[in-house]
């Protein structure tokens, strides 16, 4: 349960942080990764961004791989190809599944249905096969009067 009386289900433990309320109250005191992380959320001068790679060294390869994106946004433009690259092979791949499973359920049913009528089949063949004993029967039943009949 959260602060704000939101209920979630979560697989994992959460530690949800208010920026706004970060900015207003820093934590100073405590330098650890995670108040470094949310200070560099939080960071919009250079001045700003000074201090905090003054205080945490191992920020200034990501500030300084922000300056580049800001110098070349093409680089940012072509990861964002790359990424929408790789989402559409993602969905080519779904669709691609999709379109299996629908056809798996087709030809399971296609199968179902020839099951069906080759069982139909035999019913038909075994109703022709008696139908056809039957009318020898009576035909044969038929010579058998028509000869009595001759006879008297």
């Amino acid at each position: 349960k959260f602060d704000t009386g939101l209920e979630l289900s979560l697989l994992q433990e959460y530690c949800l942080v208010c920026l706004d309320v970060f900015r207003e109250f820093p934590y100073a005191k405590d330098k650890n990764e995670q108040t470094a992380w949310l200070s560099f959320l939080l960071t919009e001068t250079v001045e700003e961004a000074e201090k905090l790679v003054s205080e945490y060294p191992w920020l200034e390869e990501i500030y300084r791989e922000l300056a580049m994106l800001r110098r070349k946004p093409e680089e940012v433009l072509g990861m964002f190809s790359d990424a929408l690259k790789i989402m559409d092979q993602n969905t080519v791949k779904y669709m691609i599944d999709e379109q299996k499973q629908v056809m798996n359920e087709q030809q399971k049913k296609i199968n179902e249905q020839k099951e069906e009528l080759i069982e139909k089949d035999r019913k038909y063949e075994a109703l022709k096969t008696e139908s056809d004993r039957k009318i020898k029967e009576q035909a044969d039943r038929i010579r058998e009067l028509e000869a009595l009949v001759a006879q008297k």
